[in-house]
C-alpha cells in the first residue's frame, strides 16, 4: 500500500516507482532521470526553461536524459487523488534495443531540452499492463519483466518519440556530447568540477560545451552539478535519516551553512524543516 503524499520504489522491480497524492502541490525543483512518466489519474504541470506544460492521463512524459525541471501536481483531491508512476531506464538499455532495430535517421525535433510529451496509445499501454501483472510473482519479474521492459522501450523508439531519443544518441551530435558530460558529472557529482577537463573528455571546447549544455538542460554544468547534489541530499535527509552536516559533506559541500542556504533556495525550506515536513506527511 502506498501512503498518500509519498513515492514508493518497488523492491522487487526497482525501475518502477508509484506516486499518490490527494491534493495539489507547490512547484518543486527536480532532476528527471531517463524515464517514462505516466499519470493514471489527475494532472501535473512541468516547467522547463520558460515553458510550462500541463499533462494528464492521455499523455506520457519521456525524459531522454537527466533533465532539470519544476513540477507540481495540478489536479488532485481526496475523492480523486493524483496517481502516477515512473519507469526508469538506462541509456545502455536504449542502445541494446536500437541495435536490434532497422536503421532510422535521427531527425531533430522541435524540443531543445530532454523532455518529450506524447499521446498515450494502446500499443504502449499493453506491455505496461503486462509488466504490472508480473509484480506479485518473483519468478515472473525475473523472467518476464525484462522482456516487457524491452517491449516498452521498443515502442518508445517508434515514431516521433523515437526520433526524439535518437537525436541525443547520434554520434558526434552536440546533444550526444552533452549526454556524455551529464554521465561524467553524475558519476562524480560530489567531487569538484573542472570544466576544462570535462570539455576535453567529451571532445568540445569549453564555450561549445557551455552553450550546448545550457541549451539542452537550461543550466550550466556547475548549476547542474549543484542540482544533482541537492537532489541526492534531499533523498538522504528524507529517506535515509542522515544529519544535515553529514549530508552536506557526503554530497560534496565543504560548508554545511552554505549547503543549508542553497538547499533552502531550491526547496523553499531548510533541510531540517523539509525533513520534519516529510515526516509529518
Amino acid at each position: 500500500m502506498i501512503e498518500k503524499g509519498s513515492a514508493q520504489i518497488l523492491d522487487a522491480f526497482k525501475p518502477l516507482s508509484f506516486y499518490i497524492n490527494d491534493k495539489p502541490t507547490e512547484m518543486l525543483s527536480i532532476l528527471y532521470e531517463p524515464s517514462l512518466c505516466i499519470i493514471l489519474q489527475g494532472e501535473k504541470e512541468v516547467g522547463i526553461g520558460n515553458n510550462l506544460i500541463r499533462y494528464d492521463a492521455n499523455q506520457f512524459l519521456l525524459a531522454s536524459m537527466h533533465t532539470p525541471a519544476k513540477v507540481r501536481i495540478a489536479n488532485a483531491s481526496k475523492e480523486q487523488p493524483y496517481i502516477g508512476f515512473t519507469l526508469n531506464f538506462s541509456i545502455e538499455q536504449i542502445f541494446d534495443v536500437i541495435k536490434e532495430m532497422e536503421p532510422r535517421e535521427a531527425v531533430s525535433q522541435s524540443s531543445d531540452n530532454g523532455l518529450y510529451f506524447g499521446k498515450l496509445e494502446n500499443h504502449l499501454l499493453e506491455p505496461i499492463v503486462r509488466l504490472f501483472n508480473t509484480l506479485e510473482s518473483p519468478e515472473q519479474i525475473k523472467v518476464l519483466a525484462p522482456l516487457y521492459m524491452k517491449e516498452i522501450l521498443y515502442y518508445l523508439l517508434q515514431g516521433e518519440s523515437g526520433c526524439f531519443i535518437r537525436q541525443y544518441l547520434k554520434e558526434g551530435h552536440s546533444a550526444q556530447k552533452v549526454l556524455e558530460a551529464i554521465s561524467l558529472i553524475k558519476n562524480r557529482f560530489s567531487q569538484n568540477l573542472n570544466i576544462k577537463q570535462l570539455a576535453e573528455n567529451v571532445g568540445l571546447s569549453e564555450s561549445s560545451l557551455y552553450a550546448s549544455f545550457k541549451k539542452i538542460t537550461t543550466m550550466s554544468p556547475l548549476q547542474f552539478q549543484k542540482t544533482l547534489r541537492l537532489q541526492e541530499a534531499r533523498n538522504m535527509i528524507q529517506f535515509q535519516s542522515f544529519s544535515v552536516t553529514e549530508t552536506a559533506y557526503k554530497v560534496g559541500y565543504e560548508s554545511p551553512s552554505q549547503f543549508s542556504r542553497e538547499y533552502s533556495r531550491m526547496y523553499g525550506l531548510s533541510p531540517k524543516a523539509d525533513a520534519m515536513k516529510m515526516a509529518q506527511a
